[in-house]
């Protein structure tokens, strides 16, 4: 019954930002997550979410989370490393050129190995 309860909340929060309703998906999301904190899908939509709304920091947050529950999952680092990248075009903070940089290497490193 969870995960289907989780399915059903990322499914309106994915509705909600497709509407433009981004605090009320990130809401949705969290609700996700206080169900199956482990719930990879919500947080990897959290990131793209909540960097929409500027929430860089919190966005990062939720990208390092996805790799973290998915370790050998290029994608979840090739994800990091976008979010990095906005990141650093939202605040102009270098610091997260090289994050972004690194998270792309772990990327081609997984999908070498594949």
């Amino acid at each position: 019954m969870p995960a289907s309860q989780c399915v059903q909340l990322y499914d309106a929060a994915d509705k909600l930002k497709a509407e433009g309703k981004l605090e009320d998906a990130v809401a949705k999301l969290e609700q996700a997550l206080q169900i199956d904190e482990n719930y990879a899908l919500a947080h990897s939509a959290l990131a793209v979410v909540l960097q929409r709304l500027g929430r860089h920091e919190e966005a990062i947050q939720h990208a390092v989370r996805v790799t973290e529950l998915e370790p050998g999952d290029p994608f979840s680092y090739t994800a990091l490393s976008v979010t990095y990248q906005r990141a650093f075009a939202g605040t102009n903070q270098m610091g997260y050129i090289r994050l972004a940089e690194d998270a792309m290497e772990r990327s081609r490193q997984l999908s070498q190995r594949h």
